[in-house]
């Protein structure tokens, strides 16, 4: 290979060197140009070789403007440097390092998901059933918040995000859903160019190891491991029983040729232990010597060159530090970190941004706007049959299924227990699915924060496609000040009206024959909640967040006054900055979000590394109700 290294005082010429990588671990450069510079002694001379053990391809360059400080701190470069280890930050550091002539750095604000290299010792990320754990304090987490919320009882809503390796793919419930084919399309028609479901499904496939074998929708040779629930649980069955008497379909894939219907979900699950981003993606390219980490360092500023990306300013153990990109910088903090990084380096809204005294890079007024969210709640029901999780989660009974998980990996460790659930249509005349279910055989409390106190089960259900749109912003210039979170929730009359319609229609499924020998009294709403007002202020009083922030850098034509990035992925009159995780999204898709985030990452792989986009022209999916 042939890499350039320029080293020097500002105006110095650039010199080629010459290298190989040594079957040792070894590269070994010889400097060939007539202006040679040694790093050791910093003075010119005589064509040098020298060889050094580097444990990943490091090339140390600067822009003219930055030679000063690549020399005197022997910055290091990399060909990407992308920022954030989370659901899309893993595949990119795995797809771009498989090409052994780049160099990747990737930053991660949290720590390692391991402890000393244990899934063990690190139970509370990797036992799927122990994920409310890390939902309750801020190790791994974020922990945001939003402003109160005018249409919700002036209530600040709670936002858990991922803050360790694999971002917030280790801390979700593990739900494997794609959304709808339509979705993809609908992106199509807003602008992002080749995002239509057909150039979509290819990257699904991709990405999917599914345990029962790959078909036209299922991928069967992908690194991440998806399964299906393994308990037979009872109250699962009678669920998707019930759906099929309420007059709704079975399906027996969501994510395949048919959404609607309810059925058996599907689950980032392999082996009885969860399969993040950071297990798929990260951990089998960490040996390669082109790929270097670094954890617990928050990046906190963009570095530019005009306009264009050299680097990232990032704190790491307390000492400010810089690295260079010799390609690109690819941020994949997701919705939340991406445009707060942005607008701290200068892209945004020139206004908000002159007010904290930030200089402007390049005004985007998009960036932070258009934020999106699925709100949910919980539909809950008393069980007659001491069959529900209640039992499992006593302390000497939670002993028992620590011990069998942490011993063989099986169990009611070994599940996240939201097995079940399935989309329907709010009204008919919907082009596709509008409501989703996870169905689960327990009670939750404040997001798990509080335990159950009865055999319960219960139904999280709510729209897809709400119409309320928020923003999000800067506190303040400083990078740790959390930004200022409002997504307007429930501000319009229709979504509304579609929790009304969520609520009604649970309780249909709820009420038929096949949940007769477990239906006990009606905990949440409440049999005294009859009327459309009193569904109306349960809905504004309990529900919450399903963890689904999107939309707040969105892809778009370079026409649309409200885009952040093009159908490449690249910020609009920006050179080598491009942005890839769900922030990206133009507009949310019907169902969860870790799926379609680590699709999009796949695909934009592709783009950066200039394959051929993958294609499945005319694949049949089902939008009639059935």
């Amino acid at each position: 290979m042939s890499s350039l290294l320029m080293l020097g005082r500002t105006g110095a010429r650039q010199f080629v060197t010459r290298g190989r990588f040594m079957k040792d671990g070894r590269c070994q450069f010889t400097c060939l140009a007539e202006c040679q510079f040694d790093r050791r002694t910093r003075n010119m001379g005589r064509a040098i070789s020298y060889s050094s053990s580097f444990n990943h391809y490091r090339h140390f360059s600067a822009t003219a403007a930055n030679l000063n400080a690549a020399a005197n701190q022997n910055t290091p470069s990399y060909s990407y440097v992308i920022v954030g280890a989370g659901s899309a930050g893993c595949v990119l550091a795995n797809r771009l390092s498989e090409d052994v002539h780049e160099s990747v750095l990737l930053l991660e604000a949290g720590p390692k998901d391991m402890l000393l290299g244990s899934l063990r010792l690190s139970w509370k990320i990797h036992m799927p059933a122990a994920l409310t754990y890390n939902l309750c304090d801020d190790k791994y987490n974020w922990y945001y918040h939003t402003l109160p919320q005018a249409h919700m009882d002036n209530r600040v809503l709670y936002w858990p995000r991922g803050r360790v390796w694999g971002g917030s793919s280790s801390l979700n419930a593990m739900v494997y859903i794609r959304g709808h084919a339509e979705d993809y399309n609908r992106w199509q028609r807003e602008g992002a160019e080749g995002w239509e479901y057909e150039r979509c499904l290819p990257y699904f496939k991709k990405a999917q190891c599914h345990e029962l074998g790959e078909n036209r929708y299922r991928g069967g040779s992908g690194p991440l491991h998806v399964s299906r629930g393994k308990t037979n649980h009872p109250l699962h069955k009678a669920f998707i029983e019930a759906g099929q008497q309420a007059g709704y379909p079975f399906t027996d894939d969501m994510n395949g040729y048919q959404q609607e219907g309810l059925g058996w979900m599907d689950m980032t699950v392999h082996r009885g232990k969860r399969w993040s981003s950071a297990s798929a993606y990260l951990r089998p390219a960490l040996g390669r010597p082109n790929l270097k980490t670094e954890v617990r360092c928050l990046t906190t500023k963009i570095l530019f060159d005009g306009n264009r990306a050299v680097g990232v300013e990032y704190t790491q153990d307390g000492q400010k530090k810089r690295v260079f990109a010799d390609k690109e910088v690819i941020l994949s903090g997701g919705a939340i970190n991406s445009p707060q990084l942005l607008m701290l380096s200068g892209v945004g809204n020139a206004d908000d941004l002159k007010q904290l005294d930030i200089p402007v890079v390049q005004h985007l007024p998009g960036v932070g706007s258009n934020l999106q969210d699925h709100l949910e709640l919980y539909v809950q029901q008393q069980c007659t049959q001491p069959i529900t999780l209640y039992k499992a989660q006593k302390p000497f009974t939670m002993v028992k299924i620590g011990l069998e998980w942490l011993t063989m990996f099986t169990g009611y460790g070994a599940t996240a227990h939201l097995e079940s659930g399935g989309f329907i249509r709010s009204r008919p005349h919907v082009t596709h699915p509008d409501i989703q279910f996870h169905f689960l055989p327990s009670q939750v409390i404040d997001h798990g924060r509080v335990a159950s106190k009865i055999e319960a089960y219960q139904v999280h259900v709510g729209p897809m496609r709400s119409t309320s749109i928020g923003w999000l912003r800067l506190k303040s210039a400083n990078p740790l000040d959390h930004p200022i979170l409002q997504p307007n929730y429930l501000s319009n009359d229709m979504d509304v009206w579609e929790f009304r319609e969520s609520v009604k229609l649970s309780r249909e499924i709820f009420a038929q024959k096949a949940f007769d020998e477990f239906r006990g009294p009606e905990v949440q709403p409440g049999p005294q909640v009859q009327s459309d007002a009193d569904i109306d202020a349960f809905v504004r009083r309990k529900a919450d967040s399903a963890y689904h922030p999107s939309c707040t850098c969105k892809m778009g034509s370079p026409s649309d006054p409200m885009a952040v990035v093009d159908s490449n992925t690249r910020v609009l009159g920006l050179e080598r900055l491009r942005v890839v995780d769900a922030s990206i999204m133009p507009s949310i898709v019907s169902g969860n979000l870790n799926a379609p985030t680590i699709m999009m990452a796949e695909k934009a792989a592709d783009i950066i590394r200039g394959r051929p986009p993958l294609s499945d022209p005319g694949v049949p999916v089902s939008t009639k109700h059935p």
